[in-house]
């Protein structure tokens, strides 16, 4: 058992079980607007939310949870594009206050560090043929 792996793991299950949520939100706050161009992105940002957090936790319990190298690869280059957008775009600018902001990056930075403590620690399962 390779407990780094797992950690990290559990931190991109626990990343993915928050941004259900902010999908969940998002679809409201287009729920509230007049139908047009600015409900449709929001739609499509609630839709994007949801698949990056289905993604996250299926290749977090999947690869991740057996320090797979597919799985790190995955989730590492995957999950890392949506958080990275989402700081510079939304949580720098100020959209969003730091704090609750900040909790879906710090599950994102506690992924990456301890995957990467799990990956390099121990000789990963090989790779596997998506």
């Amino acid at each position: 058992m390779n407990l780094y792996a797992r950690l990290g793991a559990v931190a991109y299950v626990l990343w993915g079980l928050l941004h259900l949520q902010a999908a969940r939100l998002v679809y409201m706050l287009g729920d509230s607007l007049e139908p047009g161009m600015v409900q449709g992105r929001i739609y499509q940002d609630a839709f994007n939310l949801l698949f990056f957090a289905l993604f996250g936790i299926a290749v977090a319990v999947m690869l991740n949870w057996k320090n797979n190298r597919s799985g790190y690869w995955l989730n590492l280059i995957v999950i890392s594009a949506a958080d990275i957008g989402f700081i510079i775009y939304v949580l720098l600018p100020g959209y969003v206050p730091l704090v609750p902001g900040g909790l879906g990056p710090l599950l994102w930075i506690l992924a990456v560090v301890f995957s990467t403590l799990g990956f390099r620690q121990t000789k990963p399962e090989p790779s596997v043929a998506l």
